[in-house]
C-alpha cells in the first residue's frame, strides 16, 4: 500500500506495459510458533507461498515478466516454485542482507523469513506440513549465488552453521570492494553454465542502515544504494533474467514515505533496464 500511495504503478507505466495483478490472498497467520515445524504459523506460510506461485503462472502465462513485492522473503519461494513445476531449470542469484538458511528449530524467532534460502535449498525441512515440505528443494546448491550477505557473526552466535561452504557467498565488503556491473556479469555467467534461466531476489536489508533504516533487523555494514542499483540493474538486463522479488520494507518506519518514494525509484529504475521486448 505505501509503496503504491507512492507512485510505483504510475512510475513503471511510463516506462513499461505493467499489469498489476493486485495483492495475493493468504490465510491470515497466527502468532504461535508450532512446535512441529518450528514455524511461526506453518499454515499460512504455505497458503501464502502457493498463492504467489499461482499469481506468477499467471503473470508467465501471459508473457509478462513477474514482479513480485512482498514485506516478507519467503514470497521468492512461490516464485522459484512456479518455474519448478513448469520444468524450467532455474538458478537464484540472491542479493540479501542475511543467508537466511536457518533451521527452522534452529531460528530464534521462528519466522520464514529466517530461513526461505535453506527450504529452497531443501535443508532440514522435517517437520513442516507435507503441503509445505513437498515443495523443496527448488534450487541445488550450485545453482545459487549470494551476494552481500553480512550476517555471519550473527549466525556463529546462534549455534547455527554458515552456508558460505555450501553455495557461492560473496558478503558486503567483497561487493563494495568490485564493480557492479562486473559483478553481476561473472555471477551470471556462472549461474548460465548450470541453468538456463535465474531467478533475481533482492532483500532491501542488503542496503546498510543509513540507506534504508525502514528494515525490522538492521546491521552493521551494507550497501549504498548507489552499489545496489547498478547491480540489480545488470541482472535484470539479461533476457535470462525470468522473474524478480523485491522484499522488507516497514512502512511504520517510514512516517513520511522517504524511504518508499526511494523504493518506488529503485524498482522503476531496475525495470528500465530490461530489454525491450
Amino acid at each position: 500500500m505505501a509503496l503504491r500511495k507512492a507512485g510505483l504503478i504510475e512510475s513503471l507505466k511510463k516506462i513499461s506495459d505493467v499489469k498489476d495483478y493486485g495483492d495475493v490472498s493468504f490465510e491470515s497467520p497466527e502468532p504461535k510458533r508450532d512446535p512441529n515445524s518450528g514455524l511461526i504459523s506453518p499454515d499460512s506460510t504455505t497458503s501464502m507461498i502457493y498463492a504467489v506461485k499461482a499469481a506468477v503462472s499467471k503473470a508467465r502465462a501471459e508473457l509478462r515478466f513477474p514482479v513480485v513485492l512482498g514485506g516478507d522473503c519467503p514470497a521468492l519461494l512461490g516464485g522459484l516454485a512456479c518455474f519448478r513445476d513448469a520444468r524450467a531449470r532455474t538458478g537464484l542469484a540472491f542479493i540479501d542482507g542475511h543467508e537466511d538458511a536457518y533451521a527452522p528449530h534452529e531460528s530464534l524467532t521462528g519466522e520464514a523469513a529466517d530461513m526461505e534460502l535453506g527450504l529452497a535449498l531443501g535443508l532440514k525441512t522435517q517437520g513442516l506440513p507435507k503441503k509445505l515440505s513437498s515443495l523443496f528443494p527448488l534450487v541445488d546448491r550450485s545453482e545459487v549465488i549470494i551476494l552481500g550477505a553480512r550476517d555471519a557473526e550473527v549466525i556463529r552466535k546462534d549455534g547455527s552453521s554458515s552456508i558460505a561452504g555450501m553455495v557461492e557467498l560473496h558478503n558486503d565488503v567483497e561487493v563494495q570492494a568490485g564493480s557492479s556491473e562486473r559483478i553481476a556479469a561473472s555471477a551470471l555467467s556462472r549461474l548460465l553454465t548450470r541453468v538456463s534461466a535465474v531467478w533475481l531476489h533482492v532483500d532491501l536489508d542488503v542496503l546498510s542502515t543509513e540507506a534504508l533504516p525502514a528494515v525490522d533487523y538492521p546491521q552493521p555494514g551494507g550497501l549504498s544504494w548507489v552499489q545496489l542499483e547498478p547491480l540489480t540493474k545488470a541482472f535484470l538486463a539479461s533476457t535470462q533474467v525470468i522473474g524478480w522479488d523485491v522484499t522488507i520494507y516497514n512502512p511504520d518506519l517510514d512516517r513520511d514515505g522517504t524511504f518508499a518514494r526511494r523504493i518506488v525509484q529503485f524498482i522503476s529504475n531496475g525495470i528500465s533496464a530490461r530489454p525491450l521486448r
